[in-house]
C-alpha cells in the first residue's frame, strides 16, 4: 500500500537459513529483522504458542489438507526445521510509531486482508 512500509521479524536465525532465505527471496523481499527477546511476539501476541484446537481427528485431518492446499496454490514449501510452535501476526503502526492494530495468526488459515487494507486506510486517514 502507498504510503506504508513493511518488515518483518523473524524469532530465530541458524536453524533453517536457507528456508528463511527462499522465504525472503521468493515471497517476502521487505527487510527482515531478528526479534531477540521474542518483543513483538510476547508484547503483541501475548506468547501463544500453537496448539490443538480440536481433538477430533477428522476436523484435524481435514484441516490440514486445506492447509496444505493453499501452500501449494501459493507456491510455499512448509517444513519441520525450526521451533514452530510460536504464533505470530500483523501489527500496523502509525507515523509516530505507535502500533495501532495487531492482527493474530491463525495457525493454517489465511489472513484476513480484508480486515488488514481497513485497518492500514484508518490509520492513513487518522494521520
Amino acid at each position: 500500500m502507498t504510503g506504508f512500509k513493511m518488515f518483518g521479524t523473524v524469532k530465530e536465525i541458524g536453524v533453517d537459513d536457507e528456508g528463511l532465505a527462499a522465504f525472503y527471496n521468493e515471497h517476502f523481499t521487505y527487510p527482515l529483522y531478528k526479534d531477540d527477546g521474542l518483543i513483538f511476539y510476547n508484547d503483541f501476541f501475548g506468547k501463544k504458542k500453537l496448539k490443538l484446537t480440536t481433538y477430533n481427528p477428522f476436523k484435524l485431518y481435514s484441516g490440514y489438507k486445506d492447509m496444505t492446499k493453499r501452500m501449494k496454490e501459493k507456491k510455499l514449501k512448509g517444513n519441520m526445521v525450526g521451533e514452530g510452535f510460536v504464533k505470530g501476526g500483523v501489527i500496523i503502526f502509525d507515523k509516530q510509531g505507535k502500533a495501532r492494530y495487531a492482527y493474530e495468526e491463525e495457525t493454517g488459515k489465511e489472513l484476513n486482508m480484508e480486515d488488514i487494507v481497513t485497518a492500514l486506510n484508518s490509520v492513513r486517514t487518522d494521520a
